[in-house]
């Protein structure tokens, strides 16, 4: 069983920032990865059909033999979770909203802290949940910042446009405290959708260097090695692959995927199925 696959799944690219994390981390591990780009976004979409579409990709993961399931999408992850996790009992599933929660809820000294993500993760309330579950006194903003989505996918994630979208999002909740008041304004900031890493600069230059900011990424990535140390499931030799599967338009994927993922994608290398 460890020589299997981990399997990742997104709407689209996005979640290709989480298998970057999840590559550095776990580099023996092979990994498949799903983006459903005929459907995409799902941030837009009701719960009832992304927790339908989630589970969908799930079965399809899940029959390349997969031992643990990564939804790299943090709206498929706030609605879709309990439904996955039903569906395909017989394997750990992670997905990218109580890691990222746990990490906001450790790194903020005041408790005061804001997320940004789609309209659909912010609707849902799913951050707002796992951090005051585990942080019960915490104040908890969440902002819909979707054109941070376009913004990446169209390679605009750095320069003028990027930080101009991103001070009009971001300077009303970091820059309207009064001198001298630390609670005032959040001190750490959760990038609450796998497109949003891709902007860190924007956004960093944006809140200034004191404000936390939580990559899901990341500390997702992390919580798969600690699922998979748990389950005596890690890959401990040889070299890992990655296998790449999307349901529309492979040389979009590859071309948009490859910024993402911070190599190049061959368009032949993306298999195309249908879910």
């Amino acid at each position: 069983m460890r020589e299997a696959p981990i399997g990742v799944f997104d709407s689209g690219v996005g979640g290709l920032t989480v298998l970057k994390a999840l590559a550095a981390e776990l580099p023996r591990e092979h990994f498949v990865y799903l983006g459903d780009t005929a459907r995409l976004p799902y941030g837009t979409k009701s719960p009832e059909t992304v927790a339908r579409y989630a589970v969908q990709a799930a079965e399809a993961l899940s029959e390349y033999g997969v031992k643990c399931l990564v939804i790299a999408c943090n709206t498929a992850s706030s609605v879709g979770l309990p439904a996955i996790r039903a569906r395909v009992s017989a394997m750990p599933v992670v997905g990218v909203i109580e890691p990222g929660a746990e990490a906001a809820c450790a790194a903020s000294k005041s408790g005061h802290i804001a997320v940004i993500a789609t309209e659909g993760t912010v609707r849902g309330g799913a951050y707002q949940e796992a951090i005051l579950r585990l942080r019960g006194r915490a104040r908890v903003i969440a902002l819909p910042t979707q054109l941070f989505v376009a913004l990446a996918e169209e390679g605009l994630y750095e320069g003028p446009i990027a930080e101009s979208v991103a001070r009009h999002y971001l300077d009303p909740l970091f820059h309207h405290s009064k001198v001298g008041d630390p609670h005032a304004s959040p001190d750490t900031l959760v990038l609450g959708c796998t497109h949003f890493p891709m902007l860190t600069g924007a956004i960093r230059a944006t809140v200034g260097p004191a404000i936390t900011i939580v990559d899901s990424a990341a500390t997702t990535a992390k919580a798969v090695r600690d699922t998979l140390d748990r389950e005596s499931l890690t890959r401990r030799e040889g070299e890992g692959t990655t296998r790449f599967l999307a349901t529309d338009s492979a040389e979009r994927f590859a071309r948009i995927g490859s910024r993402f993922l911070e190599r190049p994608i061959d368009p032949e290398e993306v298999e195309l199925v249908d879910l």
